[in-house]
């Protein structure tokens, strides 16, 4: 046997059911669709969401909130993750990207105060908060603000 030679078992595929073919065919006529009515159109059906003219479901139910459109998303970088750079380095956004500690610098790079740093370190970022800046210079390095 070679995989030229190779078919599926006998009666395992189904031949593709060709509607509106004749009523020999047993899908004649009106092919399946019964009569009348808005799915037996063409480009009959309803909408996804529809439920027969009663209040659909997303529409029952209570709204709360809003997306604001002016909202910057910032990627997040811990202390204790810029524990795996030598001393003396200075941290960048470009770097974090490179190293991959982050996969997007999205709005900007933000170092937060989680865990400890051990190493002295330049690090430039776009926001600080209080803690990581104080443990940053706490460690002997130096913070800029991008």
């Amino acid at each position: 046997m070679k995989l030229h030679e190779l078919k599926p078992t006998e009666g395992s595929r189904k031949e593709r059911n060709r509607v509106g073919r004749g009523t020999g065919s047993g899908n004649g006529k009106t092919a399946g669709r019964g009569h009348k009515g808005q799915n037996a159109r063409s480009g009959g059906g309803v909408r996804p969401g529809f439920e027969g003219g009663q209040t659909p479901l997303f529409q029952r139910l209570p709204k709360r909130g809003f997306t604001n459109i002016n909202r910057k998303d910032f990627a997040i970088v811990n202390l204790e993750t810029l524990n795996r750079f030598d001393n003396g380095t200075e941290v960048t956004p470009e770097l974090l990207l490179e190293t991959g500690v982050v996969s997007n610098v999205k709005a900007g790079v933000k170092v937060l105060g989680n865990g400890t740093l051990e190493k002295k370190l330049t690090v430039r970022a776009h926001k600080f908060s209080s803690t990581a800046k104080d443990a940053i210079e706490a460690a002997g390095g130096t913070v800029e603000v991008i």
